[in-house]
């Protein structure tokens, strides 16, 4: 890992103030047998502070996880998603929240999605914390964004590099 600091880009205030907007958002839209899907290992940061969020406005989501893979510590997405820890819990018949740290290239929040989708949800939103520009249009858009990042490599709250950095409070840029 390079000796540089991130230059900050987001706070930890501004990330809660954002959070927080985002789940009054989402709330109406929800119910309390919603499945919020946290995209793992980036997304657990966000999805637990947004899953906090909901509960502090009466929306006691359950939680699930799927584990996917497409950038193998890389900087850029391999062109692939591996499925490497699947949901745990039923999630046919009731909304599901798919929930993810950043959307790049899209390739993850897609896959998740049908992979949702495919186990019997009956409605499936998504929910980034930061969107990227992409130069071309992408599979899928994300229904909630709560940072229209800049088109830089991102570190902290859950954004890594080669795995590291991901629990720095802030979000920062490392180019």
């Amino acid at each position: 890992m390079a000796d540089a600091e991130p230059v900050v880009l987001l706070s930890e205030v501004e990330i809660a103030e954002r959070v927080n907007a985002l789940a009054h958002a989402i709330a109406p839209r929800i119910d309390d047998e919603t499945v919020a899907v946290c995209l793992l290992t980036g997304g657990l940061w966000f999805c637990s502070d947004l899953t906090r969020a909901l509960g502090r406005l009466g929306r006691f989501v359950r939680f699930d996880a799927l584990w996917l893979a497409s950038y193998r510590d890389e900087r850029i997405s391999s062109g692939r998603c591996e499925v490497r820890a699947d949901l745990q819990r039923p999630i046919a018949g009731r909304k599901a929240l798919v929930v993810d740290d950043v959307f790049d290239t899209g390739l993850s929040l897609s896959e998740a999605a049908r992979l949702v989708r495919d186990s019997g949800a009956t409605e499936v939103l998504t929910a980034v914390f930061a969107r990227k520009p992409w130069p071309t249009p992408r599979a899928i858009e994300p229904d909630f964004v709560a940072w229209e990042a800049p088109a830089r490599f991102l570190v902290g709250y859950g954004m890594d590099a080669a795995g590291q950095m991901r629990g720095l409070p802030y979000i920062g840029a490392m180019d």
